[in-house]
């Protein structure tokens, strides 16, 4: 979203609700719904309306105050956000070797929040704001700690929760939030405002990415990749598994097998319906590989890359694995 972090349009009914009046907002809310439908901007433009000191008549930030400032530096005193953190690994001689991502939230993140909800707002009147996302990367441990947090809630203190997947979350912290089930945007929705973004083919782009306007306004640099991937996939028995396996895994090996899936879904899907889901633009390579695949041996392939999948952020030879499963693929063509 723009430096401005308006809503977006899909989002303006549920935008009116949360900004009524002060004395009805719960001290914790619970944004839900499908993810790529644009929550979590939802979630830090609420959180920017909450502390700015001149609020527009429409409940939106004024954008010029020093606590749109502050939030645009990512430096507001009265704001915290926790997310899974980043972590190094380190050679015996302590250089940096790769860092990457952890999927949960820690205990240890929640209880930092100790002494920011012990202190007063920067502003006599103003509210203090901690925004979890995702939300379901709670584990137990960090979870329980936020229950406790919850059930004894800090003055001028509202917990904003986002998540994707709500049955991940613990009973207890979901009662204790005012739940928000976020729009999902309609077809014509999503096509208008990816227009408005200047995306091209946004049609077909949006449904190989079950209908998020968001992934596919973050994804355009995929996309030109996978026009590529598409083409070699459509040889069937005619591709080169050494020149695919690395196009496939240049992004991220896991967008490369979550391609390599929603292939193959359409080639059974139009062996057994004549219908496909997310390649609508491919349809007659489809459909030409659809009558000469062997749905059995297909079937067996859908499993190893499943298995695959599984094992994407495990220190293996992606490319190695890859090429051995698109050596399987070109001989599921009769």
């Amino acid at each position: 979203m723009a430096g401005n972090m308006r809503i977006y349009p899909w989002q303006s009914k549920v935008w009116q609700l949360v900004n009524q009046e002060d004395k009805r907002r719960a001290h914790a809310m619970l944004l839900h719904g499908r993810a790529g439908t644009g929550k979590y901007d939802f979630a830090l433009e609420f959180s920017r309306s909450l502390l700015c000191a001149h609020q527009d008549s429409s409940g939106h930030a004024c954008g010029n105050c020093s606590s749109c400032n502050w939030f645009k530096e990512e430096s507001h005193p009265d704001f915290r956000l926790l997310s899974p953190e980043q972590e190094s690994d380190a050679d015996e001689e302590g250089a940096t070797k790769k860092t990457k991502k952890k999927t949960q939230i820690s205990v240890a993140q929640i209880r930092d929040l100790s002494d920011f909800l012990s202190m007063s707002s920067h502003r006599s009147d103003g509210a203090r704001i901690v925004l979890i996302h995702p939300a379901e990367a709670l584990n137990l441990a960090s979870a329980n700690a936020l229950l406790k947090m919850l059930e004894e809630p800090a003055e001028g203190v509202i917990f904003i929760l986002v998540a994707h997947q709500l049955q991940r979350l613990l009973p207890t912290i979901i009662s204790r939030c005012q739940k928000i089930n976020m729009p999902i945007p309609t077809d014509a929705q999503a096509l208008a405002w990816l227009r408005e973004q200047g995306v091209q083919n946004a049609k077909e782009q949006l449904a190989y990415l079950d209908g998020s306007p968001i992934k596919v306004f973050n994804e355009q640099m995929q996309f030109s990749q996978l026009t590529e991937i598409w083409r070699l996939l459509a040889l069937g028995s005619k591709l080169q598994p050494h020149v695919a396996a690395p196009k496939l895994i240049a992004n991220s090996v896991e967008a490369g097998i979550v391609a390599l899936q929603k292939w193959i879904y359409d080639i059974v899907a139009m062996r057994l319906s004549g219908q496909v889901r997310y390649h609508a633009m491919h349809s007659k390579a489809l459909q030409a590989l659809a009558d000469k695949v062997n749905l059995s041996s297909l079937f067996q392939l859908q499993k190893k890359i499943e298995a695959l999948r599984k094992l994407a952020l495990h220190p293996l030879n992606h490319e190695l694995q890859m090429e051995s499963l698109l050596l399987e693929y070109t001989r599921i063509f009769s």
